[in-house]
């Protein structure tokens, strides 16, 4: 009976408890604290049960709110590309909670409960945008999952309110776009529900429709502006950067490759592979624009000296990375974007966390806060370490295959500037990383010349947040050994009919 239920436990039982949050925990952190926890385990539990059950052959999993079959009634449709990224969605949320039992009492003090209704809300939206199937309730969730987004950058470090001000802005633009498009899509067929509207823009007519191509460009603009697709990316990296250490934890990681797998349903759940790249025929075009990105975001990371500033750029570049595989129209780039969806979640908040525990540390996200961390902090330095060796793309971590495969992409379809971009990111990532590990594995000098080193003293971070950020670690080791396994199981099981 509880694993019939488990798709709406998964994104219900966050929101319910938001709202116990805010009802009986506004004067008790430890209790705020206590109830998110327990929302996060139990939406983590109902989404490893829904995959299992996807595992065993029970895909597409279809849910009917109410019991109203479709297109009138609300309907939850579980496959096997949205089984895993719920089950990473709702482990990330898990693990950035229990993360944030020390960071959000010392940088929000006063609004403990205020914050994980928020957090609980944010979840909840994302959650929800991965399973409806729905085209508009996916807007009502985006605009849940973006309202809460807002009042969490907004808590940040610095200038923070302003930036997140720019992204009300941005944001609301890419959700009219996103509304405006379905909109067109809803006046040319009558429906909003996925797979209805996929069977009556399957017919010729449909495919001719100017209200349809412009639909389309309208939600996919929609879908890129939320996503941070240079260039559409301004706002990202001053809200990400000046966001609290939880937020950043829990926003960077998720908002982006939510919104990648957002523009995969639509593509081909809404779509098909034969509209969008023999119809349209935007796909040379999409894949330069990957190219620039991935190269602008490299570069731009490479400029910078604060490391999450650094580490937004990079997000930027690998939201490139997976565009560009979607687009590279062939099996092995599809399986390489939507493969490292689920690596690049982990390796990023890896990263974030680590940064976050030497901000936690030593109240500094420069650079130079990482001179001696090798000895001050280990454990952290070693996560870090880890979470760089898989962005660069060093096997056998799960950075490496999905590179692997998206490299493999381009160069079956002859789109070799895709390979040259992404070689060229790793390349910066290297030097980036390596020039990290080199502040963080030696010591200043003295003045004198002599080589005289500075004594550090032992200083850890708490241990939770050490469990969550080593258990991120270990995830990138263990993805890309099981590879293989994950590829088999899920990812050939995602890639559409015709590519």
């Amino acid at each position: 009976m509880m694993s019939a239920q488990a798709p709406i436990l998964i994104l219900l039982i966050p929101l319910l408890c938001g709202l116990a949050i805010t009802l009986v925990a506004q004067k008790s952190k430890n209790l705020a604290f206590f109830l998110i926890l327990i929302g996060m385990i139990g939406s983590f539990s109902a989404a490893c049960s829904t995959l299992i059950q996807v595992l065993q052959g029970s895909a597409p999993i279809h849910y009917r709110l109410g019991g109203w079959p479709p297109p009138f009634g609300i309907e939850l449709v579980i496959d096997h590309l949205n089984a895993m990224v719920l089950f990473i969605v709702s482990g990330s949320a898990l693990l950035t909670a229990v993360y944030s039992r020390n960071t959000v009492i010392v940088e929000i003090p006063d609004r403990v409960h205020h914050y994980y209704t928020l957090y609980a809300l944010l979840v909840s939206g994302l959650l929800g945008m991965v399973a409806t199937g729905d085209a508009f309730n996916l807007y009502v969730l985006l605009e849940i999952s973006a309202l809460s987004s807002y009042a969490l950058l907004a808590r940040g470090r610095g200038l923070a309110y302003l930036s997140t001000f720019k992204y009300i802005i941005i944001g609301t633009i890419g959700a009219s776009f996103y509304l405006l498009g379905v909109g067109y899509l809803y006046i040319k067929t009558g429906t909003l529900n996925m797979a209805d509207l996929s069977q009556m823009l399957a017919s010729p007519d449909m495919k001719e429709s100017v209200s349809i191509k412009t639909g389309f460009v309208l939600i996919i603009i929609g879908v890129w502006v939320k996503m941070g697709f240079f260039p559409l990316h301004g706002w990202l990296p001053n809200c990400y950067s000046r966001a609290s250490t939880t937020t950043s934890c829990l926003i960077a990681p998720l908002m982006t490759k939510v919104s990648i797998y957002v523009m995969i349903r639509l593509m081909f759940s809404v779509f098909s592979v034969d509209y969008v790249f023999n119809t349209l025929q935007f796909q040379q075009a999409v894949v330069w624009m990957a190219c620039i990105a991935i190269v602008a975001g490299s570069i731009s990371a490479l400029a910078q000296q604060d490391l999450k500033r650094m580490l937004c750029y990079i997000v930027l570049a690998e939201v490139g990375y997976m565009v560009g595989g979607v687009w590279l129209m062939n099996s092995n780039g599809f399986a390489g974007a939507v493969y490292h969806i689920m690596s690049d979640v982990m390796m990023t908040l890896c990263l974030f966390m680590a940064v976050g525990a030497v901000i936690y540390k030593t109240g500094d996200s420069s650079l130079e806060s990482m001179r001696g961390i090798f000895r001050k902090m280990p454990v952290t330095a070693t996560a870090f370490l880890i979470g760089g060796f898989s962005i660069i793309g060093i096997p056998p971590t799960c950075g490496f295959f999905s590179k692997w495969y998206l490299i493999t992409g381009a160069v079956e379809t002859g789109q070799y500037h895709f390979m040259i971009a992404l070689l060229f990111s790793s390349l910066v990532n290297a030097v980036l990383f390596f020039r990290i590990i080199e502040i963080g594995f030696f010591n200043r000098f003295d003045d004198s010349g002599h080589g005289i080193h500075q004594k550090f003293e032992f200083s850890e971070a708490p241990v939770m947040m050490l469990a969550p950020m080593l258990i991120c670690a270990a995830s990138l080791l263990v993805i890309g050994l099981y590879t293989s396994f994950i590829l088999r199981n899920i990812v050939q099981w995602t890639i559409p009919a015709g590519l």
